[in-house]
């Protein structure tokens, strides 16, 4: 079990606070844990990696929809206000990775960043285990795709330089609002939209490989901010983006529900309807393969909004870990039918 951490470094005191405004009225508490394994494994079909490093449980992000709170369970803890109250700290992240990669059996694929958690949440201002384990990547070479809300993730560009001449990087920010009023109240302590955008700016004027994710897509909220949304990445120098519907896992849907009432009780009915819609019925899908995505007419219209700006605007649309399975499934029926 995590030990507690009586004096845990004070994030709010760094030269790299992504926050707009004084702290965030919100215990946190900081539990150090020396973990047994840092790279994990993943076997659903329809997640774009194989492999993953999440240097922290939990995340103080709190956004509503985190499909990740779940595994606080595992903890004995809880998946709303523990998730995003009770951080764990893995302190050996960055030795554990360095023995993983010095390994014979490994082969050198890519690693994820930010599977479960944002490796750039607050607390890696000062732990700055993130950019330990960048910093082992680039010395072994490795590949690294990330994912991230944080703005603390300019704080590591020389890393990202080093990474991307000695193996291959690229990064995606996650930006599923153009608006901060919903932003905040949806994901409060992200760093907002607005400072998101100039995060991708920022990047992309470093000759960095950017990308977008309009993840999730909440139906009745902000789908019809797609245009703008992929518009103004253009605008900063994005290459590519993503989009991915919002999925609820059974301990997530309670949590989403009572903020979406909360925040906007006059469009909560409507966004639950929609979703319901794009999920059949069925608004905690979590089968492989469907639970990224939706089905029916309303997900149709959203894919195809998506589809016709990124093109466009000349916007690489990524491609799904779905569809290259589906190709690589009929090259080899191409070849043994």
């Amino acid at each position: 079990m995590p030990r507690r951490a009586e004096n845990p470094p004070n994030p709010w005191h760094s030269s790299h606070v992504e926050l707009l405004g004084p702290p965030p009225d919100v215990e946190l508490e900081v539990f150090e844990e020396e973990a047994e394994s840092i790279v994990s494994k993943n076997d659903s079909d329809d997640l774009p990696f194989t492999w993953s490093v999440n240097p922290y449980r939990g995340c103080f992000h709190a956004c509503a929809y985190c499909y990740a709170r779940p595994t606080h369970e595992y903890l004995d803890w809880g998946a709303g206000t523990d998730f995003d109250r009770r951080i764990v700290v893995k302190t050996n992240a960055a030795s554990l990775l360095r023995q993983r990669l010095a390994k014979k059996s490994w082969q050198g694929e890519s690693i994820a960043f930010s599977g479960v958690t944002d490796c750039y949440q607050p607390l890696e201002a000062t732990y700055r285990l993130t950019r330990h384990c960048l910093e082992v990547c680039a010395d072994s070479r490795n590949p690294v795709g990330m994912v991230t809300k944080g703005a603390l993730c300019e704080r590591d560009i020389d890393v990202f330089h080093a990474l991307h001449e000695r193996a291959s990087f690229d990064i995606s920010i996650s930006i599923p609002f153009a608006d901060d009023e919903t932003g905040r109240a949806i994901e409060p302590f992200a760093a907002p939209p607005s400072r998101r955008f100039e995060t991708v700016s920022r990047l992309a004027s470093e000759g960095l490989d950017v990308g977008v994710s309009i993840a999730p897509l909440i139906p009745g909220l902000n789908d019809h901010q797609i245009p703008e949304i992929l518009e103004r990445v253009h605008d900063a120098g994005a290459r590519r983006a993503a989009l991915t519907l919002v999925r609820l896992p059974r301990s997530v849907l309670p949590v989403f529900e009572q903020r979406l009432r909360e925040s906007f009780p006059d469009r909560a009915k409507k966004v639950l309807s929609g979703l319901d819609a794009m999920r059949d019925g069925n608004l905690q899908e979590g089968r492989f393969g469907h639970r990224m995505v939706g089905v029916g007419p309303k997900w149709d219209v959203a894919q195809k909004l998506f589809t016709m700006h990124c093109r466009r605007l000349g916007l690489t649309v990524a491609t799904s870990a779905i569809e290259v399975r589906k190709r690589k499934e009929a090259k080899q029926g191409e070849l043994f039918g």
